[in-house]
């Protein structure tokens, strides 16, 4: 494997605001993951993934489907649906609808997401697949659609069951893709209050209240799991997503929820190394019409590095070499390592940006020769 060290970019940022990257694994929470929005890169976990009761956060999963269906036409914002006895009597967190009458779906939505009502989760339940049952099958389904294999549903508001949890990385998966695949709709998450049947309900995230750019997503709480939250915000441009849970009351969950979240916010900073379709490196081919092939990314290679760091961000192409003809433009032809300092290593594949075709027989003859003789 040859190795050839690219450059040592030498990034290092001052800091212009008090960044806590040392206390972040001090935190209280049993469960945590913090997230880059764009890049991906994970830049705080803590038993991200053991499996954890997600009590109401459960509705973001309720409510991604009532968005499909929004998007898909099978609901209408000004559509009713009718409450049930069920939804009805349900006990929790309530939005307070009536027995047998029929609320818009819109309020619907508002009354999962600003009051967490129970009472409204079952009735979108019920009016996208008849019973809770039968939705908590959906829920399964699309969870598995969505890439998160530590999750299962029984119920769709989050109620207590001992078959019915998560994980931290599961939920910033839903959340990433409710924000990615409903850019629209996201609005809902970010409202503070809603008044239904002349009764004033308050967003029950903390973070909307402050004002550090949060914009969603949940709070949830079981006697068994906790405190937790599902949050995200942007600054500059830039989104992070964070998951918490086990925290022991609701100050503890507005506390660490702020904190994390401002961490990661203020504490990193996405850099583009290469575009796409640059040229990272020119490696040297034999048997081939040319003597070097370009390298480059498939896409924009852009990463998330802590604005403190002090150390090298060391970038590294790692190719197989001398590489030998014929190559054709987007053979993977080694790999580009990137080790960022206290995030971890990201290696890319590098792609031939173009085609190198053979030497002929004579030529090919005459190189072998020269390579026999020790000559160049």
């Amino acid at each position: 494997m040859t190795r050839l060290v690219l450059c040592l970019l030498f990034l290092t940022f001052f800091l212009s605001a008090p960044v806590w990257a040392s206390q972040a694994n001090h935190t209280a929470a049993k469960q945590v993951i913090l997230l880059d929005y764009d890049t991906g890169q994970v830049l705080f976990e803590k038993n991200a993934d053991e499996r954890m009761p997600t009590s109401s956060m459960s509705k973001v999963m309720t409510i991604y489907l009532v968005f499909e269906a929004l998007r898909d036409g099978r609901l209408g914002l000004d559509g009713t649906l009718k409450v049930s006895e069920k939804a009805w009597r349900k006990g929790g967190s309530k939005m307070f609808v009536e027995v047998g009458k029929r609320v818009k779906v819109e309020d619907l939505i508002r009354g999962v997401l600003i009051q967490s009502g129970n009472d409204a989760t079952i009735v979108l339940a019920e009016g996208l697949a008849g019973t809770e049952e039968a939705f908590a099958d959906a829920l399964n389904a699309k969870a598995a659609e969505l890439g998160m294999t530590h999750s299962h549903f029984m119920n769709a508001s989050g109620w207590p069951d001992p078959e019915h949890y998560s994980t931290a990385r599961d939920l910033a998966t839903l959340s990433k893709a409710i924000i990615h695949d409903f850019p629209e709709d996201y609005r809902y998450f970010s409202e503070k209050e809603f008044t239904y049947n002349n009764i004033p309900q308050k967003n029950r995230n903390p973070l909307l209240y402050r004002d550090m750019g949060a914009d969603g997503i949940k709070t949830g709480h079981t006697e068994v799991g906790g405190y937790g939250l599902m949050a995200s915000g942007t600054r500059e441009g830039r989104r992070v997503i964070l998951v918490v849970n086990g925290l022991e009351d609701e100050k503890a969950r507005a506390q660490e929820g702020a904190r994390l979240l401002e961490w990661g916010l203020r504490g990193f900073e996405n850099v583009t190394l290469f575009k796409a379709g640059d040229t990272v490196i020119d490696a040297p081919v034999v048997m081939g019409a040319a003597k070097t092939v370009p390298a480059s990314v498939a896409a924009d290679l852009t990463v998330t590095i802590p604005v403190t760091v002090k150390n090298d961000l060391a970038v590294e192409a790692r190719y197989e070499g001398p590489l030998s003809a014929p190559i054709k433009k987007g053979d993977r032809i080694g790999t580009l390592r990137v080790d960022i300092p206290r995030v971890g290593v990201t290696e890319i594949p590098l792609l031939a940006t173009a085609d190198v075709k053979p030497l002929g027989f004579f030529a090919r003859t005459i190189v072998k020769m020269k390579l026999f003789l020790g000559g160049k």
